[in-house]
């Protein structure tokens, strides 16, 4: 982990530089059993529709204003980005993710292109491999979709997660195609840390409270 904090200048200024475009890689097709199967495709099938999963209402109301500011260059309609935000925390709360990281590994991965498409055929915001469709038995879903794409997404990285339990470096790596290399884990920790960080406005004004 020394060696990631140290490698963090150099991302951030990597992802400057490389902000106009999708940085995705390609999840590695594995063999799952059968419970893991079942377990990813309960996952995806979630048709709730998304809310914002901020008990207070103030809180929920700032977290939108400042997560919609900081996303108006990439997304200018209103609308569009407020459906993205909420459905982004959604997902990611859902699955156990920080939502901000999650908006950092999508700026990194398709920096917030909805059609976007890898050189490897990954697809969408957080750039998904189609071959998940078959092996979660779910082969006419659409990874253009925008609920569709954060779900499969937010269930994969869990899924990688729990793998490595709670490795968010090799998770990350592990999403990317990229085990073992450093460069994509820093530019998505990086892209979380220097653009997507949040402080509850509790935390903000010093109220005590636990450190994770």
């Amino acid at each position: 982990m020394h060696a990631l904090r140290l490698l963090r200048p150099l991302a951030f200024a990597l992802l400057t530089a490389t902000s106009g475009f999708a940085l995705a890689g390609a999840q590695q097709y594995e063999p799952l059993a059968a419970s893991v199967q079942a377990a990813l495709h309960a996952a995806v099938s979630d048709s709730a529709a998304p809310t914002l999963p901020i008990p207070d209402a103030g809180e929920r109301a700032r977290w939108l204003a400042e997560m919609s500011r900081r996303l108006e260059r990439r997304i200018p309609d209103a609308a569009y980005r407020s459906e993205l935000l909420v459905s982004v925390h959604y997902e990611a709360t859902r699955a156990g993710l920080d939502p901000q990281l999650v908006l950092g590994l999508i700026q990194v991965e398709s920096n917030f292109r909805k059609y976007a498409i890898s050189s490897a055929g990954a697809r969408g915001f957080m750039q998904v491999m189609p071959f998940w469709l078959n092996v979660l038995g779910r082969p006419n879903d659409n990874l253009f979709h925008l609920r569709t794409n954060l779900r499969y997404g937010c269930t994969i990285l869990r899924h990688y997660l729990d793998i490595e339990k709670g490795d968010l470096f090799r998770a990350l790596g592990r999403y990317n195609g990229s085990l073992g290399k450093p460069e994509y884990p820093n530019l998505v920790r990086t892209a979380w840390e220097k653009q997507w960080s949040w402080a509850p406005a509790r935390l903000a004004v010093g109220d005590a409270a636990p450190v994770n």
